[in-house]
Parts: C-alpha cells; sequence; structure tokens
C-alpha cells in the first residue's frame, strides 16, 4: 500500500488529539494500515499539539521535514509553522481563524496578516485549502466542533485511504453522546466545502 504521511497541527485545546484518534480509529476499522505519534506542547496552555499519522506500510511515525503529504491546521501560524513538514506536492487544509497568542494580546508580539500566510504556503505547496472552519463549526452548533470541520475538509480531499463510512461510524463511537450529532454535522459541512 502506498505510504501517505498526514501532519496535524492545532493550539491546545482545539481538538487536534480527538481527531488524530478518530482518524486512527477508523482507519483501523476500515482495515488500513496506520501509525500515530503526538507532541503535546504546553497543551494546556495554548501551545502547539501537533500529531503525525502514516498510511500504509511505513515502519515509523517519523515525518521528517520536506515529507508531508498532508498538513492540516487549525490555526492559520500553527499551519504557517509547520510548512518546513511538506513539500511541492504537499495539499494543506487549513482554518482562516486566528487565534493569537497572549503574547500580542499584551503588546508583546504581533501576528501576521493571515493573507500573506496564505500566500507563503501557496507558494510552497500543491493545493491550499483555506477557510473559516470555526464559522462551519459555529453553523453546526458549536464552535469547538472546528476539529470535525477540518476532518470532513480532510476526507473530501481524497488524499487519505479512509473511508467516509467509517469516519462517520468512529464519531458515533468515540465522541461523548452530547456532541456525537454536532459533529456529523461539523464533519458534513467539512466535507461539502471542499471539492474533491
Amino acid at each position: 500500500m502506498h505510504t501517505t504521511r498526514l501532519i496535524i497541527v492545532a493550539v491546545g485545546g482545539q481538538g487536534n488529539l480527538l481527531t488524530s484518534r478518530v482518524l486512527g480509529e477508523a482507519a483501523l476499522l476500515a482495515g488500513v494500515p496506520v501509525r500515530m505519534s503526538e507532541i503535546h506542547g504546553m497543551a494546556q496552555r495554548g501551545g502547539v499539539v501537533e500529531s503525525a499519522i502514516v498510511f500504509g506500510d511505513a515502519l515509523s511515525t517519523v515525518i521528517s521535514d520536506g515529507e508531508a503529504d498532508v498538513l492540516v491546521g487549525f490555526e492559520p501560524v500553527e499551519t504557517l509553522r509547520a510548512l518546513k513538514k511538506c513539500h511541492a506536492g504537499t495539499t494543506v487544509i487549513t482554518n482562516l481563524a486566528p487565534l493569537p497568542p497572549f503574547t500580542v494580546a499584551l503588546g508583546k508580539g504581533s501576528y501576521p496578516a493571515v493573507e500573506r500566510i496564505q500566500d507563503l504556503v501557496a507558494a510552497k505547496t500543491a493545493r491550499l485549502i483555506a477557510f473559516d472552519a470555526t464559522q462551519l463549526a459555529r453553523q453546526a452548533g458549536n464552535r469547538m466542533a472546528l476539529n470535525m470541520v477540518l476532518l470532513g475538509a480532510l476526507l473530501r480531499t481524497g488524499r487519505v485511504p479512509v473511508p467516509q463510512a467509517a469516519v462517520e461510524e468512529t464519531i458515533r463511537s468515540s465522541t461523548k453522546s452530547a456532541f456525537v450529532e454536532t459533529n456529523l454535522k461539523a464533519f458534513a459541512l467539512g466535507y461539502a466545502h471542499v471539492s474533491a
């Protein structure tokens, strides 16, 4: 089986770990070989959270610079920071709603223009899918469902070898019952927002 390397980056609390767990469990459910690892960099304090998921016959979850086939970013600056993991054929999916660090609010830092971030990412990769996923999550009924919106967008690209039905089944079985319908709606909105 062809190896596909996926990096997911987010700020702590945005749901990266649930997203990678749903995707990994869905792959196992569908019989797709998968390996995963995570980095929790001060996640509880709004630090970066990075998941590496490798589909196929790879022996390692390490995704070195220039090796990611797909990058999903829950926050624009985190997407930009992870750009070094990409190559010229990478597909990037990113949320455009910024979540500036507290240093920006204190006036000790500045947040780059989101348009500039898009230009930098688009110049170095094959395909950039950039949209306000937070707005779609609100439309689904909960802004915290941002992760499911981006998961839907990812599945729609066809870049990961996991069937949609397996992901939906895993959302039903792996998320708290109070959030299942909202998560499924958010997933569907993200899926519908992207052209294959």
